[in-house]
């Protein structure tokens, strides 16, 4: 079964702004709306989609500034409060109750919108990310993300397999990947240059709002507790974002809990146990 592309409108800032998305299966299913993560795409979930395409209608919306959706103007307006308005947009267009499964950035943004009145979402998976995330965590990830878009290296890749080389370097906490894995991703993570070069398929510039801010702990235990549909978490066992005691928080107010050995933050839901366990889920 092959994705559709398409696209839809969304007002953020006085203007209008072009969100992508790949939508697989049935428009009549039931919808599920997958969300990835920071610097990610929604071809991250290829493999779910694939799978839950036989009995859903899946969305995968690329973020303001990734893959099919356009760039903003103005960079700091990369922000988790102006994605969930552009996905809001989304879930207005879809126009009827949507499970939800993010990662990571997508799971923060599906949190604030399970917890508003009247939210669309009645079934929510989060994978390695809950309602606390550390200091520590969050400056590794600024760092990161500013000292990549500072780095011409990160502009121009000679090829494709430098892009892999590169992502198996950044993602290795993704745990365990076959190299068709690594491959596909790297295809799913490049945008082809007119010179010929390939760079990473997101606007540089998301990093912008990042800059010169010293990270805080996110609290977010509040906002959790306004969340009544049925939750899932998932956990790389060696993640720094969804630490273990948040993770067994969440699981002793009613989450449903899966851990992903020898894999840290993000799992990449590629697994069949991992992808079984959604499905299964989502299901129930």
């Amino acid at each position: 079964m092959r994705a559709r592309a398409g696209s839809i409108p969304y007002l953020l800032a006085g203007a209008f702004h072009r969100l992508g998305f790949e939508e697989w299966g049935d428009p009549d299913a039931p919808a599920v709306v997958c969300v990835h993560g920071l610097t990610r795409n929604g071809r991250d979930f290829d493999a779910l989609a694939s799978v839950l395409a036989g009995s859903y209608r899946v969305i995968c919306p690329d973020l303001p500034g990734r893959g099919l959706s356009g760039w903003l103007t103005d960079p700091m307006l990369y922000q988790a409060q102006h994605y969930v308005t552009a996905l809001a947009h989304l879930l207005a267009w879809v126009g009827r109750d949507v499970a939800w499964v993010g990662t990571s950035l997508g799971g923060i943004c599906g949190m604030v919108i399970a917890a508003t009145e009247g939210s669309p979402i009645n079934r929510l998976v989060l994978n390695d990310v809950g309602p606390f995330i550390p200091a520590a965590a969050l400056g590794r990830i600024r760092d990161y993300m500013v000292a990549s878009g500072d780095s011409p290296m990160m502009s121009r890749f000679p090829d494709l397999e430098a892009i892999e080389r590169h992502l198996r370097l950044v993602h290795a906490p993704f745990g365990p990947m076959s190299d068709a894995q690594w491959a596909e991703m790297a295809r799913n993570s490049a945008r082809a240059l007119p010179d010929g070069r390939f760079t990473m398929h997101y606007d540089p510039r998301i990093a912008e709002p990042l800059r010169g801010h010293a990270p805080a702990d996110v609290d977010m235990w509040t906002l959790w507790g306004r969340i009544r549909v049925p939750r899932m978490v998932i956990r790389g066992e060696a993640s720094d974002i969804l630490l273990p005691e948040t993770f067994a928080r969440m699981e002793a107010s009613g989450a449903l809990a899966f851990e992903v050995p020898v894999t840290g933050h993000a799992p990449p839901l590629l697994d069949p146990l991992q992808i079984e366990a959604i499905r299964a889920f989502l299901g129930g």
